[in-house]
């Protein structure tokens, strides 16, 4: 299953009407870490298919990271059932951010 790109616009259709937990990826274009990290996120989106993946642009969607109090980047939030459940910050291999996530 592919990133999807999450905006205010469809937010609410793509992460609160989600029937699985859906793993946010709050990132930026000019942020290093973010950068490295997007891989990490494509390749747990193929590998693992009960959850959603998706990918908040923080300049692109300011009002998105302030809701969810984003002050750095990469930030990664689960979701299930429309409410936070776990959030952490920093880049990191991908099986401590699977392990992190219980996926």
């Amino acid at each position: 299953m592919s990133v999807v790109v999450i905006t205010k616009e469809n937010f609410d259709a793509e992460v609160m009407q989600a029937d699985k937990p859906v793993i946010i990826d709050f990132w930026a274009a000019w942020c290093g870490p973010c950068q490295m990290m997007g891989p990490v996120v494509e390749e747990l989106a193929d590998e693992i298919q009960d959850v959603k993946f998706g990918k908040i642009n923080v300049d692109e969607q300011p009002e998105l990271a302030a809701k969810f109090g984003v002050m750095s980047i990469p930030t990664f939030i689960m979701m299930k059932d429309g409410k936070e459940v776990k959030k952490t910050m920093g880049a990191m291999p991908k099986s401590e951010l699977a392990a992190y996530f219980g996926i």
